[in-house]
């Protein structure tokens, strides 16, 4: 098995817990799916939000889906103008046979604009999804990816 990294993130519909979960928890179940994952396959999952989120740690719809032995940890997303609001990213350490090119990362609704290039499993129409176009003065500083 190699250890590899999943990337995905969610704009989510408004700031309640039970929004929040849910949708969180939907772009976890994709990711899982898409990559053919299974529970004892996640090493660890570190989970960001904007600042505008502040109803409910990510981390609970993961606990909230049976994910009670993976190690979980939050942090607050960088304060960036311009950046996308309401936004959760993912960044998932995973067991799995698959090369790095054939990992699917999953951006759902409007955080599909975030990164189009590693997006092929990109959704549009998730509930909280803006229309799938950057942020005025574009998400990432002086034109970097993060």
């Amino acid at each position: 098995m190699r250890l590899r990294a999943v990337r995905g993130a969610v704009q989510v519909e408004r700031d309640e817990p039970g929004v929040l979960r849910g949708q969180v928890g939907l772009l976890l179940k994709e990711i899982m799916a898409a990559n053919d994952l299974v529970p004892d396959d996640l090493v660890s999952i570190v989970f960001t939000a904007t600042s505008d989120l502040v109803s409910a740690f990510p981390a609970e719809a993961a606990r909230d889906l049976g994910l009670t032995d993976v190690p979980l940890m939050c942090a607050r997303e960088l304060d960036v103008r311009g950046g996308l609001p309401r936004t959760v990213r993912i960044l998932a350490h995973v067991e799995t046979e698959r090369a790095r090119a054939d990992i699917r990362h999953v951006y759902l609704g409007g955080a599909a604009v975030l990164r189009p290039d590693l997006a092929p499993h990109a959704a549009d129409g998730v509930p909280g999804g803006e229309p799938a176009r950057r942020p005025a003065g574009g998400d990432r500083p002086e034109g970097r990816t993060p």
